[in-house]
């Protein structure tokens, strides 16, 4: 299931996610998760739970968005990336290029614990 769910986050970044909301169509996703033999309910709700991103679905399309406290956790993000001078932008950026799908939710697990402790 991580697959097909990494290859909905590659699809939404790909159409400007997470800065826009992107929809993609509702039939179609429902039949490439019952052809992988998903729920395609289960797969959107891991999704909310994990990567902190909505899905309103409607009849044509299923619109993602960032949850409340994915919005949230973006702005700190671009807060402090905007902070960074450019050699250590790059050097973040390779890191987190490098990383498999299993560093980068470990990474977005320990982010989240850090801005949750904060006051």
């Amino acid at each position: 299931m991580e697959e097909f769910i990494e290859q909905i986050l590659k699809n939404l970044t790909d159409n400007g996610f997470p800065t826009k909301k992107v929809s993609l169509p509702t039939e179609k996703m429902y039949e490439i998760a019952d052809n992988k033999g998903y729920s395609l309910n289960k797969v959107l709700d891991l999704l909310q739970e994990k990567h902190h991103i909505q899905a309103d679905i409607q009849t044509e399309k299923i619109v993602f968005s960032l949850s409340e406290q994915g919005n949230s956790m973006f702005s700190q993000a671009q807060e402090m990336l905007k902070n960074m001078d450019p050699s250590e932008l790059a050097r973040v950026k390779e890191m987190v290029e490098n990383m498999s799908p299993e560093q980068r939710d470990e990474m977005l697990k320990k982010a989240q614990s850090m801005f949750k402790s904060k006051p």
